[in-house]
């Protein structure tokens, strides 16, 4: 049976609540932690809940499936890494507006008729319109904001090559995520708040791990399947609008009418380049 033309939007929708209600628990976090510090606990936690979850075998860490894992991972921890240091400096949803760029580009370059063009000009002109932020007042807070943007390009690029097995997919995820999980700790040592460290901390990262990465990326390897690389970076589109919601409702960061304006480009965008 034909997959609704509605699920994909829908899945997506469900990922970001859950990714944003997860980043909106970090922003508490940093208080104590650096950003780069939170971010790696999302991954490596996620790593553990993934592997608990799907017990990757051996031969899952090594070899081609191996390599596109760990890719994978890395690429997913500085995404995270870049998007907290973003969301320190400024509100969720214009972080989250601004990193779109990444998926429009992708979008872009999978993009074949003129239904697909308007549709991006009309996402791309949605998220710039949410974003509302200046460089003379945020350019840090931007800077990381589209670094984060690139990574997701790669995150999406990576992620398409171990979705195509729904078998092996979430077993890639764990092997990625511990991956990343090994190669970050030096870092997280590194930047570790001196004499910090208790049950609460690893309780608060566990819930990090699973309400910002173990649900959300399960979710996006299937809507990878779905709808395949092109569709599913148009498809972020969605996250600003649930992103600038979160934000609101979490953190007090209410919405403008420019940015409601925004959400209306891209509710449009998405609407139109459905299959």
């Amino acid at each position: 049976m034909k997959n609704s033309a509605w699920l994909p939007p829908g899945i997506m929708v469900g990922s970001g609540i859950s990714l944003y209600a997860g980043a909106a628990l970090a922003v508490g976090l940093f208080e104590v932690f650096p950003p780069i510090v939170v971010a790696w606990f999302r991954v490596a936690a996620a790593g553990i809940i993934l592997t608990v979850l799907f017990r990757p075998k051996l031969r899952a860490f090594t070899g081609k499936a191996g390599c596109a894992a760990a890719i994978y991972g890395v690429v997913t921890m500085a995404m995270n890494m870049a998007f907290y240091q973003a969301i320190n400096e400024i509100p969720l949803g214009t972080a989250v507006a601004i990193e779109f760029m990444g998926p429009v580009a992708v979008a872009a370059w999978g993009s074949r008729n003129r239904r697909d063009f308007a549709a991006l000009v009309l996402a791309t002109a949605g998220v710039l319109t949410i974003s509302g932020a200046t460089w003379a007042n945020n350019w840090q807070g931007i800077v990381w904001a589209l670094a984060a943007g690139g990574l997701w390009a790669g995150y999406i690029v990576a992620g398409n090559r171990i979705s195509y097995d729904p078998a092996t997919s979430r077993a890639s995820m764990a092997v990625g995520f511990v991956y990343a999980g090994g190669i970050g700790l030096p870092v997280a040592v590194a930047l570790w708040p001196s004499g910090y460290g208790n049950v609460e901390t690893l309780g608060l990262a566990m819930g990090l791990g699973l309400l910002s990465a173990a649900i959300p990326y399960s979710l996006d390897q299937v809507v990878l399947r779905m709808a395949g690389a092109s569709y599913f970076a148009l498809l972020q589109a969605i996250l600003p609008l649930v992103a600038a919601v979160v934000g609101a409702v979490a953190l007090g960061q209410w919405l403008s009418p420019a940015e409601l304006a925004g959400t209306c480009l891209v509710v449009v965008a998405v609407a139109l380049r459905r299959p």
